[in-house]
């Protein structure tokens, strides 16, 4: 009999609780996210960067809580095109590895370092140019700085993903790097623009 109020007050927390619980992210509740045995649970999407999307207030709180504790954040200014943009630099274990920019307060693009997080279809920093493009025309450019040096990509089949690939040339700095020459190069950063 000692055990039907405990069951009765049992079910009527667990009957009760599902109104109260139903704003729980309960894909982040799984198993297999209790514990970082694989590192870095974030991944660049068509969205954004994990929890980060185009609809994150550009505000310090806002991105720490959609990065999560690995990341400690500085917050910046600089002009771009006659135009103040701020931005927030995401660092794990002093590297850089995430610049989160914004306009009208909201975030509008984010360019990954950082090799433990790759994009959705599996491509990290680091990949070479050669294991997703047979050629760069008609799908890359000569990137605009700080890239400068590199060449940007559109991510296949992607409308928001880029890819920045960096390497050894000794042409002209303003033309692009010939395919033979490209193959070589690897991604140095993943960027998500809005």
């Amino acid at each position: 009999m000692k055990k039907l109020p405990l069951l009765l007050c049992g079910a009527s927390l667990l009957l009760g609780g599902c109104s109260t619980l139903s704003n729980v992210n309960w894909s982040k509740a799984a198993p297999w996210h209790w514990f970082d045995w694989w590192g870095s649970s974030l991944e660049v999407t068509e969205k954004g960067v994990g929890d980060i999307t185009a609809d994150t207030p550009l505000q310090e709180a806002a991105i720490s809580e959609a990065l999560g504790d690995d990341y400690r954040l500085r917050s910046g200014m600089r002009a771009n095109g006659g135009t103040i943009v701020r931005y927030f630099e995401a660092m794990k274990e002093n590297q850089l590895a995430l610049i989160i920019d914004g306009e009208n307060g909201t975030v509008i693009r984010i360019d990954v370092l950082d090799k433990a997080i790759p994009a959705d279809n599996g491509v990290e920093i680091g990949t070479p140019f050669g294991d997703l493009y047979k050629k760069a025309q008609g799908v890359c450019q000569k990137a605009s700085a700080p890239d400068d040096e590199g060449v940007e990509c559109k991510a296949p089949d992607s409308e928001h993903i880029s890819y920045v690939f960096s390497g050894e040339w000794r042409g002209p700095q303003e033309l692009m790097p010939p395919d033979d020459t490209l193959k070589g190069w690897t991604l140095k950063k993943i960027i998500w623009r809005r």
